[in-house]
This record gives structure tokens, C-alpha cells and sequence, in this order.
């Protein structure tokens, strides 16, 4: 009987042990931490839709933290508003045995505003968990509500967004009433969604995932955002802060967009007047749209607005008028009131911004967009407007909204259009350098260097043109590629046009140019634009190579030779040639001069995986071309 009651209580024990423990990490499959730093246990998240102005987001995330690399996430920052509720934020932390380390207290969540610098209205706070450990490996747990006072955006969902990730469990549910039934888009997702009711009678589709690999992501490849698991999702019928619209077209959106403008494109007579004075003599829609562009810079300046539907609305175009400030769409509807009192017909236009950014889904009617700008029609031309800056060029879209797909709203709705590309002859880095090279290796040189298009954007160089002469200069050193060298004297000139150009002209002290051994000095004469990129050999290419930006670059330097010295060695020039582009450099003696002439055109495009060799061989010829020295000797 004592040996039965010891086995139950034994049992009870080991039971109770087991019941306390949560996300033991021994229970993680070898293959998920191979090439991990972090696992995701459990990721739940259901969207759950109860009216047109209603919703309620529930997550609860669990990520064991195999080491240092993968700490950033266990930290959970959520972010709310005046129309966005947070409720029932928890955290807690189990260590490697499954057993609770750590309960965020209330008072140990950071609660504060999300400030962003540049803000004027915006009522978005966050609150931040941390469970940072110091012993690894270690597991986070995350749960929160969110009560949406309004449906505009469904949170999607990705399956893994970066590398070294791997997933055990996931779903991600979306339930509703039949009469609000929602749209979705999947991504690189075979599997169809689960659909069932909710104890709610509610409908609801539910997407399952397991064991999922870490992400490896391929140099030159397409898109990270492109190339990830991911499900979309949107409302059909919505209402935001009593606007209420349909986004199941492109022109039902439009529609609600300009609802949300309607009005507010109202000048005062004075302004009115004054633009029509400013515009007066003038005779064509791009030197109108040119001034007035001027106009804009010089009166007002960006701040953004995140309070409300003030995220989607502008400001009336009186208040910017009167106070000369607004964020992008506020300054874009201004403009486009601007325009209109010169009789100049424009549009307002949504776009998603930045360099990197996701193309637009065209054929998933959605709020997929950060920003706005202006387009205006000029015959078979359109002029494009960026208006928030008071230093871009008239009509420059650049990297920021270039070459990207937009939706241009119109009076009766809206419809796609395509922003700018830049071509391989406008992105021009063209340098002209006249070098005095003396017997012991040092040289004197003058530089002159245009950068056209988006080589106007080097290292940022289009904010350094409007910067002053301290930071222009720190410029030049951080992007001068020549060991020892010090700036005696420098100019920097902005060309503000359609196709902008920077003109730096650097005089340069260069301190031991050749190396000297013996009687011999030996050079490389690629003064300033020398390759030492090679991408990393890939023996199984998955996806296609992506070249996004087309350039030409074109250096000619002149090197004037002194009396004392001869040349024993110089290259013959060399070709290269590839689907990627063409290299070419020359060498040339003329009169105590050599001449060095190097051309460099890379095309854009996608080009299949099995390309990639190809790429790899041909950055490698022109890193060994670009570092081939020619011989002087000292004549005796």
C-alpha cells in the first residue's frame, strides 16, 4: 500500500512539474534551430470584425531566444491611439527548462508618446514590454488586445520576415459578419484558408502554419518584401471617424479619398491673386507649375499630422495658407489649390514612399500608401510634384517615389499610374581630374565631378548641396577614395532641374599618390572610382537576379608627368562586356601626359538565376581592372 501511495504521489509530482512548465525548449526540433537565432513557438492573431466602424485585433506571441543575435525580440512594442484601444498587455519569461522567470508588472511597461521628431499632431503612443535575459536560451511570451474604433486596415500577416527565424506554430484568423465580409490576397501561400463559425455566429477563414525553415535571402535578388509569405487583407465596406466608403475598386477608394478632400482646396482671394500676378506672363503649364513650385518651397514647410482621420485627411488649404506648414497631404492639396488659381489642372496622388519599398499590389484595392504627391498633366508629359521638401528640384521624384507604381485620384474616382524612371544615360557620374604627379609619389590634382539623376542622391549629396560649407566638406573626405589626401579648396553648385546634377569641383593635396620603391614609382590610375566589390559565389540560385538602378559612370584623368621620370609599364586598355553591362578603360601617352579614361554602364532589369555566375565574373573584371598600376621609372 506505502509503495502505491508513494508511486501516486511521485506521479502527482512529476505531473504537477510538467503542468508548470511552459515552451521547454528541449522540445524544439533540432531542424528549427539549425541556422537560427530565434524560434517562434506560437504566433495567434485573429482580427475579429463586428460592424463598419468596429474591431478587435487579439495577438499572443511566444519566441524562444537561442542567443545575442535574436535578443531585439524580447522586446514587444504596441502602439494605440484615441481610435485604437489597447487592453490586457501581458509579458512573461521562461528559461530554457519551460519554467517562469519573469511577470511584467504594470508599472514595468513603458508607456509613452511616439514622438518621431517632426510631428506637430499625433496622439499615437506605444507601450513596450522588455524581458531581456542575460542566459541564453531563453523564452518570451506576449499577449495583447487591440479595440479599433474604426475598420480602414486589417493587420495581415507574415509568415518569417527575416533570416535566421524559424516558425513551429502559427494561424492567423479573420472572422466576421457574412454582410462585412472581407477581401484577401495571399502571397507565396499555397494552402487555402480553414473556413469555419465563431461561438459568435460569426464567419471566420483561418490560415495554419508549421515548421518552417529560417529564411535565406539572395544577394541581388528581388525584394525581400516580395519574396516572404505574407497575407493581405481589407475591408470591403468600412467607416473611419463617419467617412464611410467601399475599397473593392481602385475607383470606389478614389471616390472616398475625395470625399475626405472635398472643400478644403479653398484659398483666400489674396493668395489667389497673388498667384495669378506670379503666373501672369507666363505662358506654358510647366513654367507655371515651375513658379508656383518656387512659391510653395519658399512659404511653407513639412511637419506631419497623425491624429486621427487626420492620418488620411489634409488640412484645408486656408489653414496651410495662413499658418505655412502641413504634412504631405496637406502641402499636395495646397499645391493643387495653387495650380488651380492659375488655371493649371493637377491631381492628387497616393504613392508608396521609399527607397526600398513594396511595389503596389494593383490588383488588391487597399491602403498600401505613405505618402502623397501632386502630378501634373502637361500634354503627353506629366510634371510630378514632391511637396513636402523646400529644396527638391521642380519635378524630381527620385529614389523616394521614382519608378513605382501610384494612384492618381481623379473627380470621379481613381486609377494607376507610373511615377518616373531614371535612365542609365541621366544617372551620370561624370569626373574630369588633371593630376600633377612629382618624382617622389605626391601629386597636386583638381577634380571635377557632375552627378546627375539619382547619382544625385550619392551618399545623400542632395542634402549636402543645401548644406553649408562645413558639411559639404566632410562630404568630400568621406567620399574621396584616395588613401592620403588633403582638401586645399572646394566648390559645390546645384543644378535644380527635372534631371538635377551636383557639380563638385575639389583641389587636392595627394600625399604619397605612387608608391615608391627604388627607383621605381608605381600607381594605380583609377584616381577615385575603384571597385572592390565582388558579390559572394551562389552555387544554387533560387530566385532571379534584380539590378534596380541603371547608371553610367565616365572618369577621365589626366596625369602630367614630370621630366624626371618615364613610364616602363602601361596597360593595355581592356573590354568587358555582360548582360548586367559594359566596362571599358583606356590608356593613353600624349606629350608628358598619360591619360586614363574609364566608362562604366550597368543596366537595370531581372535577369534569370542562373545568370548569376555571370554577375559575380563580371564585377570581378572590373575589380581587377580598376586596380591594375602602371610602372614609372626615374630617369638616371
Amino acid at each position: 500500500m506505502r509503495l502505491v501511495i508513494a508511486s501516486i504521489a511521485a506521479s502527482i509530482v512529476l505531473n504537477t512539474r510538467a503542468a508548470d512548465s511552459k515552451y521547454p525548449v528541449s522540445t524544439i526540433a533540432p531542424a528549427l534551430k539549425e541556422n537560427a537565432d530565434v524560434v517562434i513557438r506560437l504566433e495567434e492573431s485573429t482580427f475579429k470584425i463586428t460592424s463598419k466602424s468596429k474591431a478587435v485585433y487579439t495577438v499572443k506571441s511566444v519566441y524562444t531566444i537561442l542567443n545575442e543575435n535574436g535578443k531585439r525580440y524580447a522586446t514587444e512594442v504596441v502602439g494605440y491611439d484615441k481610435l485604437t484601444r489597447l487592453n490586457n498587455f501581458t509579458a512573461a519569461a521562461y528559461d530554457a527548462s519551460g519554467k517562469q522567470i519573469k511577470k511584467l508588472k504594470n508599472s514595468e511597461f513603458y508607456d509613452q508618446s511616439a514622438y518621431d521628431g517632426y510631428s506637430l499632431y499625433s496622439d499615437n503612443r506605444i507601450k513596450v514590454a522588455s524581458l531581456a535575459q542575460s542566459v541564453y536560451p531563453y523564452t518570451v511570451e506576449f499577449e495583447y488586445e487591440l479595440e479599433f474604433k474604426y475598420l480602414f486596415h486589417i493587420p495581415g500577416y507574415v509568415v518569417l520576415s527575416s533570416e535566421r527565424v524559424a516558425l513551429e506554430k502559427a494561424s492567423y484568423t479573420i472572422a466576421y459578419p457574412k454582410e462585412l465580409e472581407p477581401r484577401y490576397r495571399t502571397q507565396n501561400i499555397s494552402a487555402q484558408p480553414v473556413k469555419s463559425l465563431t461561438t459568435e455566429k460569426l464567419e471566420a477563414i483561418t490560415w495554419n502554419f508549421e515548421n518552417v525553415m529560417p529564411l535565406k535571402f539572395e544577394r541581388h535578388g528581388p525584394l525581400r518584401e516580395v519574396l516572404v509569405q505574407r497575407i493581405y487583407a481589407a475591408p470591403t465596406q468600412f467607416s473611419y471617424e463617419g467617412y464611410e466608403g467601399n475599397m473593392t475598386t481602385w475607383d470606389e477608394f478614389g471616390k472616398w479619398i475625395g470625399s475626405l478632400n472635398k472643400g478644403r482646396d479653398v484659398l483666400p482671394e489674396e493668395t489667389i491673386l497673388k498667384i495669378k500676378a506670379l503666373t501672369s506672363k507666363l505662358t506654358t503649364t510647366e513654367e507655371k507649375a515651375s513658379a508656383i513650385y518656387q512659391y510653395l518651397q519658399n512659404k511653407t514647410r513639412y511637419v506631419s499630422i497623425q491624429l486621427g482621420i487626420g492620418g488620411h485627411q489634409p488640412f484645408e488649404a486656408q489653414v496651410v495658407d495662413k499658418t505655412g506648414y502641413g504634412d504631405c497631404k496637406a502641402l499636395s492639396n495646397y499645391t493643387v489649390a495653387l495650380l488651380a488659381a492659375a488655371g493649371v489642372k493637377a491631381n492628387y496622388v497616393l504613392i508608396r514612399a521609399g527607397e526600398d519599398e513594396a511595389p503596389l499590389i494593383t490588383d488588391f484595392p487597399s491602403s498600401q500608401f505613405n505618402h502623397v504627391v501632386v502630378a501634373v498633366p502637361n500634354g503627353a508629359d506629366t510634371l510630378w510634384l514632391e511637396c513636402t521638401s523646400q529644396t527638391n528640384p521642380f519635378g524630381y521624384m527620385g529614389s523616394f517615389t521614382g519608378n513605382r507604381k501610384a494612384l492618381l485620384i481623379t473627380d470621379g474616382g481613381a486609377k494607376i499610374v507610373h511615377t518616373p524612371v531614371y535612365s542609365q544615360s541621366q544617372n551620370l557620374q561624370s569626373r574630369f581630374a588633371q593630376v600633377q604627379l612629382d618624382k617622389a609619389g605626391n601629386a597636386t590634382a583638381t577634380v571635377k565631378t557632375r552627378y546627375a539623376g539619382l547619382q544625385y542622391e550619392n551618399g545623400d549629396l542632395n542634402h549636402f548641396v543645401n548644406s553649408g560649407p562645413d558639411d559639404q566638406k566632410k562630404w568630400i573626405q568621406n567620399h574621396t577614395q584616395i588613401p592620403a589626401f588633403d582638401v586645399v579648396s572646394f566648390s559645390v553648385a546645384n543644378q535644380k532641374q527635372r534631371i538635377p546634377a551636383a557639380d563638385v569641383t575639389v583641389q587636392l593635396a595627394l600625399n604619397r599618390l605612387a608608391t615608391v620603391s627604388g627607383k621605381r614609382l608605381f600607381i594605380v590610375p583609377n584616381l577615385m572610382n575603384r571597385s572592390n566589390y565582388i558579390p559572394e559565389k551562389s552555387e544554387q540560385r533560387k530566385h532571379n537576379v534584380v539590378r534596380r538602378v541603371a547608371f553610367t559612370d565616365v572618369d577621365s584623368i589626366v596625369y602630367k608627368i614630370p621630366e624626371e621620370i618615364y613610364p616602363e609599364f602601361v596597360p593595355e586598355g581592356i573590354k568587358h562586356q555582360s548582360r548586367f553591362g559594359e566596362y571599358e578603360c583606356q590608356y593613353k601617352l600624349d606629350q608628358g601626359s598619360l591619360i586614363y579614361i574609364r566608362k562604366l554602364k550597368m543596366k537595370a532589369g531581372e535577369f534569370p538565376p542562373e545568370s548569376y555566375p555571370e554577375l559575380v565574373e563580371f564585377y570581378r573584371n572590373i575589380n581587377k581592372a580598376d586596380n591594375v598600376k602602371i610602372v614609372f621609372v626615374t630617369k638616371t
